[in-house]
């Protein structure tokens, strides 16, 4: 076992290794510390731009193309402006919350905007 080897997640030096995991017994976590090893310079995920950039909250963005307003005959259009979003869990894809000015609060989807 190797001496040097503590969970990430909580610290614990309890840690054992099973088959190509390392598993802690005291707050379950399992990991692999050879992809940890990989992974250390990779940007935790999260939700992502059109382009691959991070987006976080409070963020301003702009809208890439236009986008149909369901149940309204509004459009967004490419180019428009969107500043203090909110990034939410929706499991329907819309994962920025936010409010247009002219429209009003909507939900965007992150794959139509890009950071500003």
């Amino acid at each position: 076992m190797d001496d040097g080897l503590k969970c990430p997640a909580c610290g614990s030096e309890h840690a054992y290794h099973d088959g190509t995991l390392w598993i802690c017994p005291e707050c379950a976590h399992e990991w692999n510390p050879e992809a940890a090893a990989g992974d250390a310079a990779a940007p935790a995920e999260g939700v992502r731009d059109a382009f691959g950039n991070p987006l976080a909250d409070g963020d301003s963005v702009s809208v890439i193309k236009d986008l149909k307003v369901k149940g309204s005959s509004l459009v967004v259009k490419g180019g428009t402006k969107v500043k203090n979003i909110r990034l939410t869990d929706a499991a329907d894809g819309h994962n920025i919350a936010c409010k247009i000015d002219g429209i009003g609060a909507m939900n965007l989807k992150s794959e139509f905007v890009k950071k500003a």
